[in-house]
C-alpha cells in the first residue's frame, strides 16, 4: 500500500523534510518527501500497515519548530520505491 500524505501548515524553513526522511528510514518506509509551492509538504510513503500509521502520526507531530495544522491521507497502489528520498 502507498499513503499519499500533504502535511499543511508552517512545514517549510523548520527541517520537515529531512525529519521525514529520518524517521522514514527508522520504520522501513520507502518512497520520497518534497516542498510544495502552496507551502505544504507531499510525502509519498511505501511500507507495511503498521509502519504507514507510524508514520503519518509523527507527520503531524512534526519537528521541533514546526506547527502542523493538517493532515490528509489518500492510499493507492504500490509503485515500488526502493528508498526514501527528499526532492527538489
Amino acid at each position: 500500500m502507498r499513503y499519499c500524505i500533504t502535511i499543511r501548515g508552517k512545514v517549510q524553513g523548520v527541517f520537515f523534510r529531512k525529519f521525514t526522511e529520518e524517521m522514514a528510514n527508522q520504520l522501513g518506509i520507502k518512497g520520497f518527501v518534497k516542498n510544495m509551492p502552496d507551502g505544504c509538504v507531499y510525502c509519498e510513503a511505501e511500507g507495511k500497515e503498521e509502519a504507514l500509521e507510524a508514520f503519518t502520526d509523527l507527520c503531524g507531530e512534526g519537528p521541533p519548530f514546526s506547527r502542523v495544522t493538517g493532515v490528509e491521507v489518500e492510499t493507492s497502489p504500490r509503485v515500488g520505491y526502493t528508498n526514501f528520498e527528499i526532492r527538489k
